[in-house]
């Protein structure tokens, strides 16, 4: 029988963040080979991974980050079960250095992103891991990726909101305030142009209904709907939203002030909870 010793224990420890216990018994079945033994433990955290499908990732950890040229940026989501485990430090990480990997590689989605090489696995591969580690489901439940002329980034302070925006031109204060913006008051786009034709039409028809049980005349009922439906404009593009650092301008109002031209091109914002 091989003899596994207290610092081969403790190794296998600091490598995979597993249990003292069952970086023992991994390595027992393995007779001490330590690439088998990180084999053994990620087979269990499959193993983990599957009795746990069913269950919901809602807490988790959101971060987001830009390249050194502030002209791409990226969101990433890792979910997991309890608040308790998203507050961890070494759960933070994980979301940082997948983020770190996001920045670097650029893939198109999230299937192309847990694909790609995370030491010596993949990050399809290190999640199965960390699932056995820590004993909860966790998995990628958003990634988001913007380009642009100036891409600025917000984290909320609960580390449960990631925000990316850009601009048209280069503005870093103007670009954080954009972001909180879009962190508080999740527009659902950019500006009315942006919002899709059904969704308008249901504006309109809610609206139309609405001046009808209000007893409106039939003949005012379209300019009534229309009216509504500037207010909706108003309260759900980002453009059209009030300015929550200067209640009496727009946010496109507040661009102009910054300088002449300047807009935001796009947003990306993705939340847990």
């Amino acid at each position: 029988m091989t003899n596994i010793t207290a610092a081969d224990v403790n190794n296998l420890r600091k490598i995979t963040g597993a249990g003292m216990m069952d970086c023992k018994k991994a390595l027992m079945e393995a007779e001490g080979d330590v690439e088998k033994a990180i084999d053994i433990l990620r087979k269990k955290g499959q193993k983990v991974a599957a009795n746990r499908a069913d269950r919901t990732t809602s807490e988790g950890c959101a971060l987001a980050a830009i390249n050194s040229e502030n002209t791409f940026g990226a969101i990433v989501a890792l979910g997991c079960e309890t608040d308790f485990v998203a507050k961890n430090d070494g759960f933070v990480q994980l979301t940082q250095s997948i983020l770190d990997i996001a920045i670097a590689h650029r893939p198109s989605d999230v299937e192309s992103l847990k694909n790609l090489p995370y030491e010596n696995l993949t990050v399809a591969d290190k999640l199965i891991e960390q699932t056995g580690v820590i004993g909860e489901k966790i998995d990628l439940v958003g990634y988001a990726t913007l380009h642009g002329t100036y891409v600025a980034s917000y984290i909320h302070h609960n580390k449960k909101i990631a925000v990316l925006v850009a601009l048209s031109a280069p503005a870093p204060e103007a670009a954080k305030d954009i972001a909180m913006q879009v962190a508080a008051m999740n527009p659902m786009a950019l500006d009315r142009n942006s919002v899709p034709q059904e969704i308008i039409d249901r504006e309109l028809e809610i609206g139309k209904e609405l001046a009808r049980q209000e007893g409106k005349p039939e003949n005012m009922i379209e300019k009534i709907a229309q009216g509504r439906l500037g207010k909706f404009f108003a309260e759900n593009t980002l453009l059209e939203q009030e300015f929550m650092k200067e209640g009496k301008m727009t946010v496109a109002q507040y661009l102009e002030t910054v300088h002449k031209g300047l807009t935001v091109t796009g947003f990306k914002r993705i939340a847990l909870g």
